[in-house]
């Protein structure tokens, strides 16, 4: 059960139904997870919003690196609801079973795909230390560009910031849903 209410569309002051209103007819299609959370604080809601509709649907990282990058914040930060949400996607863009099984343990694939080592190690290490090594660096540069590696950074920090709303507020998954980890331990 979560530690905090989970807004639906009842119920919500103005402000709080103008950034509903926002987010579901926004590029998500719904209110779901974190903006639940977050919209009991309307301008943090509709700025987390705006800049998640970039870094999720229009920023520079290809959508195969992007959901690889998600799942691995989530399971850096054991974040049940974010892992339930983006595993599929990650499985859909060809990041397999057996993969995400290590992410989950905190432990490094055998990618087959150079993009995918590169972008997992980027990630793995920021979220470790708070800063990569030259060689870490140079590799996603070499991948995806300055403006890429600027965007995955900034799309690591994004998820960081609604994986901890969503461990913060204790969050669910559905019932029927499996995930790594607890919702609150």
């Amino acid at each position: 059960m979560s530690r905090i209410a989970l807004l639906t569309r009842e119920g919500l002051s103005p402000a709080q139904t103008e950034v509903y209103n926002s987010i579901n007819a926004g590029a998500r299609g719904g209110v779901r997870g974190p903006f639940r959370v977050l919209l009991h604080s309307p301008d943090l809601a509709r700025r987390v919003e705006q800049l998640g509709v970039y870094v999720r649907f229009q920023c520079k990282v290809p959508e195969r690196l992007r959901e690889l990058a998600i799942v691995t914040v989530a399971a850096h930060w054991r974040a049940a609801y974010e892992w339930y949400a983006h595993a599929p996607l990650a499985q859909k863009q060809g990041i397999t079973e057996t993969a995400l099984a290590a992410i989950a343990q905190g432990e490094t694939p055998d990618f087959s795909e150079a993009g995918d080592r590169i972008t997992h190690a980027y990630v793995a290490h920021l979220l470790k230390a708070g800063r990569v090594s030259d060689a870490v660096y140079g590799e996603a540069k070499a991948l995806l560009g300055e403006d890429g590696i600027v965007d995955l950074t900034g799309l690591v920090g994004y998820y960081t910031l609604l994986a901890l709303q969503l461990n913060a507020f204790q969050v669910p998954v559905p019932d029927d849903a499996e995930t790594p980890w607890p919702v609150a331990e």
